[in-house]
């Protein structure tokens, strides 16, 4: 691994689901309903793209996987923070369309139509346990950790298909998860949701 990569990010994230408790997609079986409708947010603490800064901002994908996500032919609509400028722009879409390789080159490997890819208010949240989105008009989400047998937060690691593979993901349920654009509306509550730390690199 390169000790100076030309990009990298670190931060948060976290996603939710229409998927039940643990969502099943992540062990390569098919969804709980049928289909996944998948909405993810990453706060980015740190990171560049050669020497650009991108910390600070944040990112959000909405995706709709028709049967088994390994399978692919995914619909996503990207939306990236309004703060960015121009350049950060479009290192971020650059980074999250897979376009500079890593983790996120593999996840766009499955998406077989983009959306739409728009600069938009959003607001993402901590608080102890949870972890809140927010864009005005489009998408709110709120999902709450599972403890687990030993009193800490149940977590799964290394599983064959996820959005972080850096970090274990503490899984978590869904308190609200509300999201209208392109044509869809989707409204779930207490569905899947996993939160970590993230790093993702070339």
């Amino acid at each position: 691994m390169k000790e100076n990569p030309s990009w990298i990010l670190e931060g948060s994230y976290f996603e939710t689901c229409n998927c039940e408790v643990s969502c099943p997609c992540v062990w390569l079986q098919p969804p709980s309903h049928g289909d996944c409708r998948l909405l993810a947010a990453w706060h980015i603490e740190r990171g560049h793209l050669e020497g650009l800064d991108l910390g600070g901002l944040n990112v959000a994908l909405a995706c709709y996987a028709p049967g088994l996500m390994i399978e692919g032919q995914w619909q996503a609509a990207l939306y990236v923070d309004e703060r960015a400028d121009a350049s950060q722009f479009d290192a971020l879409v650059q980074i999250f369309g897979g376009q500079q390789g890593g983790h996120p080159a593999v996840l766009m490997s499955l998406v077989g139509e983009v959306l739409g890819i728009r600069k938009v208010r959003i607001d993402f949240e901590e608080q102890g346990k949870s972890r809140r989105l927010l864009i005005p008009g489009i998408a709110e989400a709120e999902i709450t950790s599972i403890q687990g047998i030993r009193g800490a937060e149940a977590t799964i690691d290394n599983p064959p298909l996820c959005v972080v593979t850096s970090h274990p993901s503490v899984v978590a349920r869904s308190k609200s998860y509300h999201y209208h654009d392109h044509g869809k509306a989707w409204e779930f509550s207490e569905r899947n949701g996993y939160y970590s730390e993230f790093v993702y690199r070339p």
